[in-house]
């Protein structure tokens, strides 16, 4: 291998480990909701479903009108079904290895943060719970007076 082409591939390998360092200590979160502060925007959830945005911090409530089994592959969730308001319902997955499960009952009002996921089916919201590593604010479910996070 020539100098010059060696030369490419250890400036495209640096490239490549500066972008993967980039991102580990700058995730790609695009807000809707900025991480300080409490404002609360209506149909957030909506305009990220529309948008087909993912990585997105939001603010949302809703009523619970489904809960659904636990995920017990890998990190265990606890799922349910919220409507967040014309007639758009979008899965919450909360982490139970990370946060306390959340007394849910169908027909319940809650308030979270986390971040949504696009896909077909409305979108998921995760990352309802404190970030482990320090490294952003994390989120939180709201329910009867009690935070869990």
């Amino acid at each position: 291998m020539s100098k010059r082409r060696s030369r490419n591939t250890w400036l495209t390998l640096a490239v490549v480990i500066g972008l993967v360092i980039y991102q580990y200590f700058y995730p790609a979160d695009t807000e809707l909701i900025p991480e300080t502060g409490s404002t609360y925007s209506e149909g957030v959830v909506q305009a990220a479903y529309q948008a087909r945005r993912s990585g997105v911090w939001l603010e949302a409530d809703g009523r619970i009108t489904r809960i659904l089994a636990d995920d017990n592959e890998g990190s265990r969730h606890q799922r349910f079904i919220l409507d967040v308001g014309d007639d758009h319902t979008v899965m919450v997955a909360h982490n139970i290895d990370l946060a306390k499960r959340v007394p849910l009952r169908q027909g319940d009002n809650i308030t979270l943060r986390g971040r949504f996921e696009w896909n077909e089916r409305g979108g998921v919201i995760h990352w309802t719970h404190h970030d482990p590593d320090g490294r952003q604010q994390g989120g939180w479910i709201s329910n009867g007076g009690s935070i869990y996070k």
